[in-house]
């Protein structure tokens, strides 16, 4: 018969974790232990305990191998699913050719294993190997990755870094075309909803130089189209708010942008104009800001003329410091979308 030496203190626990345990199967144990120390045989306490006498004896010998930490281990058998073998094998596939469905994965899985499975087991099996079901994005095809990465890295950062501090002034530009259309959205509804169509094809153009720290807007704005003397009136509107630091904007490759009485006036004016890589609008932080003023003002909404349409987006722009802060201020953050190349469908 086994026999077990506990000192006082091992003995107090015993008695207190018989009761007072958070598991129950370490319960259990403690109750052995503490019968077998009042000197009871181990028929006796099988009894009591309501466990077999090979059980009893298990306890005991767990006591003496490990101590009261041995006795608190609480270590289940759970069995490995067949699907868990072909991991390493389903993962690969999945990097290069990722599922649209549920449905669609679960047929791929059959083709790859021979193991058939529910929707709602494949879906559990997906999240546990850290898949996710994530909108698909789109970057231009001419995009030079490489060339982002140096331009974020040795041209931008160092800048927005001056702008945290206060030494410099940082502005992202960019134009913003709003024909009156219908934006279709989607909508919590019983039936499906129709919005109405004005006639015509007015568009409102703004210009805009948003603040990158301070998210503070400044725009031109007209109904017919968008040019140099237009980005002309940005830099003066910029240059009359009379900072005291270097400003520079940031800006993309557009021909009216990209000219020479633009670079004469920015000159004099002691404005820098850097010129983001080509193809790359994810470096332009305004581009956020439109996402957001067609979210908010746009999207499912109708406007029965032209005069209400652009009221409503001029109340949306001039109220992105104050009314509409916190969903700008979330979107329009210094972090830049990155690119690596095992991110792309080939």
């Amino acid at each position: 018969m086994i026999q077990i030496s506990p000192n006082s203190e091992d003995t107090k626990i015993f008695q207190y974790e018989r009761i007072n345990h958070p598991h129950p199967k370490v319960q259990n144990r403690m109750d052995v232990l503490c019968l077998k120390t009042n000197g009871l045989a181990h028929k006796k306490i099988a009894k009591i305990a309501s466990v077999s006498k090979n059980t009893v004896t298990r306890y005991l010998r767990m006591y003496n191998e490990g101590g009261i930490d041995k006795l608190r281990e609480v270590n289940f058998y759970k069995p490995q699913s067949d699907q868990v073998q072909h991991t390493s094998s389903i993962e690969a596939y999945f990097k290069e050719h990722p599922p649209a469905t549920i449905k669609e994965a679960m047929n791929i899985i059959e083709v790859l294993t021979g193991l058939k499975r529910s929707e709602t087991q494949i879906r559990k099996f997906l999240k546990s190997v850290g898949l996710k079901r994530l909108k698909t994005g789109h970057v231009p095809s001419k995009a030079d990755q490489d060339e982002q990465e140096r331009f974020i890295d040795e041209e931008l950062q160092p800048r927005l870094e001056e702008a945290e501090s206060g030494e410099r002034k940082v502005f992202f530009v960019d134009a913003a075309h709003f024909a009156l259309a219908p934006f279709l959205g989607y909508l919590w509804c019983f039936v499906r909803v129709f919005i109405k169509a004005p006639a015509g094809r007015q568009r409102f153009n703004v210009l805009g130089a948003l603040d990158a720290i301070t998210h503070e807007l400044i725009t031109i704005t007209n109904d017919t189209y968008i040019n140099a003397h237009s980005v002309l009136g940005l830099l003066y509107k910029i240059t009359n708010r009379r900072f005291t630091v270097p400003v520079t904007l940031v800006l993309d490759n557009a021909r009216y942008q990209k000219c020479k009485i633009v670079w004469a006036v920015a000159k004099i004016l002691d404005i820098e104009l850097l010129y983001l890589p080509s193809y790359s609008p994810n470096l332009n932080l305004i581009e956020r800001l439109w996402k957001s003023v067609k979210k908010k003002c746009l999207y499912s909404k109708y406007y029965p003329d032209f005069a209400a349409f652009k009221s409503a987006i001029t109340d949306c722009q001039e109220n992105t410091e104050t009314k509409y802060k916190k969903e700008p201020d979330s979107l329009i953050t210094l972090k830049f979308q990155r690119f690596k190349k095992s991110q792309f469908i080939s």
